[in-house]
């Protein structure tokens, strides 16, 4: 990539010779790029650009624009190594899972937007109206570091779609796979201004963003405290507003419930991307009476998920993000220890071997109560709570007794069991005994968890306005 140094703007890529931020390899902590920080006029010049393309793009076909997404795709699928490499170093997510899903994920995203469109319904009739769905108009996409491309396709695709211009502030920790994704769409047919790309930080380009009166609609993923920011800021020109925030998801084993299997898919949710998740379980219920087996499954789980380089096929748990996020995770671990809980595996030393990088080891602790600290507040590490409970009733109370809402599962060797206790779950997605992650579902949360969908018609439905002709 030889365009960091530069923000995409209408079309080009603009030189930037001010200030820069460090992007760091979580694995050493090395410096391996750097990227502009943006300041207010260059974040203007992007609005203003999407803002006068959006006439034209609005009123697009929708031909033209399934063939940009085709377009895409395939820069997607071409560019799919470099991405997974690019992810790895930056987030810490082992090569091999990021193939899968950093790099795998945006792919597959794009693809459910060309099956989907050709059949969405744009107008229908009401009665004697005609219902049309507008293009919102300018989108301002504030994307996170732990997904950060896969974060990106789920604004950029489905607004683009919908016919919006987009302005994109991603992270500065991860932001070099969003430029690759500007370097493939500069490539397709897009018109220039109704995609742009302005790095920087939040408290500068960020700020501009959600508070210039042309920009309609924020869509924005990220932790809840920035999130209710951006709500503020959003309300007082009533901008639309689409947020996906944190979690503190619930894994409900019943009693009944195959405990080694429900035990082993918890963990392994817990620690995907090494716990860098919004939606992982990680508080485990469990019956009182088979707590203490279900610390000593958990415990023999994490121990083959030893961290390591990020770059090796056989790593199974990477490093996090950055220092920032390693110390405050290594804080929570001390403040689970002060909290009284039983310490089953892991701690707050760094892991051996791994004195470099960002690294922390995976992390249990047992009879953790449900209101302390540790059971209510986002981590965003691998930590997992086990938390006993005495009946189903306390078990479903437990669950919803945090203020997020994101994701949740349910084990039981009853199907319809665990159906009826994933119902009465507050959460915007349950799996259903290890059911399997759909793409074209919604996804969003309740509570501190989020306003709107994403995927599928849903995520298409957040850029669009509906407006209505009585005929």
């Amino acid at each position: 990539m030889n365009n960091l140094s530069k923000n995409y703007i209408n079309g080009q890529w603009v030189n930037w010779t001010g200030d820069t931020i460090d992007v760091h390899e979580s694995g050493t902590g090395e410096v391996i790029a750097k990227v502009p920080a943006s300041g207010r006029e260059e974040m203007e010049q992007a609005i203003a650009a999407a803002d006068a393309a959006f006439a034209t793009w609005s009123e697009s076909t929708l031909e033209q624009r399934i063939k940009v997404l085709e377009q895409l795709h395939a820069g997607l699928k071409e560019r799919a190594g470099e991405i997974a490499e690019t992810v790895c170093r930056e987030v810490g997510m082992p090569i091999k899972l990021a193939t899968g899903i950093q790099a795998g994920l945006p792919a597959t995203i794009t693809k459910t937007y060309l099956n989907l469109l050709p059949d969405f319904p744009f107008s229908e009739q009401s009665g004697n109206s005609e219902v049309q769905y507008a293009p919102v108009g300018v989108v301002g996409c504030i994307t996170p570091w732990n997904y950060p491309l896969h974060q990106v396709i789920l604004k950029v695709v489905p607004a683009i779609a919908a016919g919006c211009t987009v302005v994109l502030k991603p992270s500065e920790i991860a932001p070099q796979s969003a430029y690759i994704l500007a370097e493939i769409l500069d490539g397709t047919d897009l018109p220039k201004g109704v995609f742009n790309l302005v790095c920087g930080e939040g408290h500068t380009v960020g700020d501009t963003l959600i508070k210039h009166p042309d920009v309609n609609m924020v869509s924005f993923t990220g932790s809840t405290r920035t999130g209710n920011l951006i709500a503020h800021a959003a309300a007082d020109d009533f901008k639309r507003i689409a947020l996906e925030m944190g979690g503190k998801s619930a894994s409900v084993i019943l009693p009944d419930a195959d405990l080694a299997a429900a035990v082993k898919g918890t963990v392994n949710n817990c620690l995907l991307n090494s716990g860098q998740t919004c939606t992982a379980l990680t508080r485990m219920l469990v019956p009182a009476e088979q707590h203490d087996e279900a610390c000593e499954l958990a415990a023999a789980a994490v121990a083959k998920m030893t961290p390591g380089n990020p770059l090796e096929e056989s790593t199974r748990l990477g490093p996090l993000a950055s220092a920032q996020q390693r110390d405050k995770v290594i804080d929570y671990i001390k403040l689970g220890i002060e909290e009284g809980h039983t310490l089953v595996a892991g701690g707050p030393e760094a892991p051996e071997g791994c004195d470099r990088g960002y690294f922390v080891k995976a992390t249990v602790f047992g009879n953790v109560k449900p209101d302390s600290r540790l059971a209510q507040e986002e981590i965003f590490g691998p930590v997992l709570c086990v938390i006993p409970y005495s009946d189903e009733a306390e078990a479903i109370r437990i669950a919803n007794g945090t203020q997020y809402g994101l994701s949740g599962a349910v084990w039981s060797a009853d199907a319809d069991k665990a159906k009826q206790v994933a119902s009465k779950l507050r959460t915007g997605q349950v799996f259903v005994n290890g059911g399997a992650f759909n793409p074209m579902a919604p996804f969003g949360g309740f509570g501190h968890s989020g306003i709107g969908r994403e995927f599928g018609k849903w995520g298409l439905e957040e850029f669009l306005e509906v407006r209505s002709l009585q005929l």
